[in-house]
């Protein structure tokens, strides 16, 4: 089974319930266990906030007012992405591969303690991409899971 999904939204705080709700959706219709979807649409969420604060004014002029994300689900693993347009991560985030926890880098944090794998990388000149999976487990009534 391979489900996969892309938005472009724009850089407003409502634009992220969207983004979170349409992940649940797919991953309930799927048969995506709750717990598993439950940490991933926090992990989303946090990247679309990050996104929404910090994702403008960097890159290209018209594409400062959106930010995209791009969720995969393949086999037993869900893979999300989400890429703005700012002026991207700090050179510690990036190299360091675990983001700060001082006041600001927190949600950051909490997308590495919620997902599988994260990377945190910058596209010079266009902007910041998190990208993060996880490892799907399935409800038992699951029409759509891995054999």
């Amino acid at each position: 089974m391979s489900i996969w999904w892309s938005l472009h939204l724009r850089r407003e705080a409502a634009s992220v319930p969207l983004a979170r709700r349409l992940l649940l959706g797919t991953m309930e219709t799927a048969g995506v266990d709750p717990d598993i979807s439950f940490d991933l649409s926090v992990a989303l969420s946090e990247a679309c906030a990050n996104a929404v604060e910090h994702g403008g004014g960097g890159g290209i002029a018209d594409e400062t007012g959106a930010y995209h994300v791009t969720a995969y689900l393949d086999g037993d693993r869900c893979r999300i992405e989400v890429t703005d347009s700012g002026p991207g991560f700090p050179p510690a985030t990036e190299t360091r591969h675990r983001p700060s926890l001082a006041e600001h880098g927190r949600g950051l944090h909490l997308i590495e303690e919620l997902a599988d794998h994260v990377r945190f990388r910058n596209r010079p000149g266009r902007g910041a991409v998190v990208s993060f999976d996880k490892m799907l487990k399935w409800r038992d009534d699951a029409l759509l899971k891995v054999s």
